[in-house]
């Protein structure tokens, strides 16, 4: 089993994350944001990545520090699950529908981040969540992991469905990136033989 543990704590946040890649999408998330929690619990639940996580954050300040820390502890997680990522497909999209919205997410878990977010909002918050952080996340994310990221809301017009869409979209797309080929299972995916640095 591919597993990864993470315990970060600052002066903004305490947060404790096991991630198994290999699971089946069983999750117990509580960060203390209704709104997050949820969307963490869809994206493992539809990438089949086992996720433990609890955070205890400056909620009384706002939801920046939680939600970007939560990210970068489920990254780093990730990371360490996937080692030096030998034999993984690497690569990961997905087309998602929810209602009147589709989303697309295109990745490569090259350990070389980059974010492309390219997701509008109508609303400031969901229920009590500004819809600006959920680009810090997935930011946050992405850095962690290791993951050159596009995330894409083609069209939508419920918020509640585009934020959604976007992480079952980032589920399917790194559920299919993290899977081992068995026609390359001992290789790294790269001609040049390790992933990661500036090339």
């Amino acid at each position: 089993m591919r597993q990864g543990d993470v315990r970060r704590s600052t002066k903004e946040t305490s947060i404790e994350v096991r991630v198994n890649l290999d699971g089946t999408g069983v999750y117990d998330v509580k960060t203390g944001i209704g709104f997050l929690d949820h969307m963490l619990e869809q994206l493992s639940r539809h990438s089949l990545i086992d996720l433990y996580v609890r955070a205890d954050g400056d909620l009384h300040i706002d939801f920046h520090h939680t939600t970007e820390d939560s990210g970068i502890a489920i990254g780093e997680a990730v990371t360490k699950a996937l080692g030096d990522r030998k034999g993984i497909t690497r690569y990961g999209s997905a087309l998602i529908p929810m209602d009147e919205t589709l989303t697309r997410v295109a990745l490569d878990a090259s350990n070389r981040p980059y974010l492309i977010w390219k997701v509008a909002f109508t609303r400031d918050k969901l229920g009590e969540m500004d819809t600006e952080l959920f680009k810090e996340w997935f930011q946050a994310f992405a850095q962690a992991a290791g993951l050159t990221l596009h995330v894409e809301n083609l069209y939508g017009e419920n918020n509640h469905h585009i934020v959604e869409s976007c992480f079952k979209a980032l589920a399917r797309a790194l559920r299919q990136a993290v899977t081992v080929d068995p026609r390359a299972a001992a290789a790294i995916p790269s001609t040049k033989g390790v992933l990661g640095g500036s090339l």
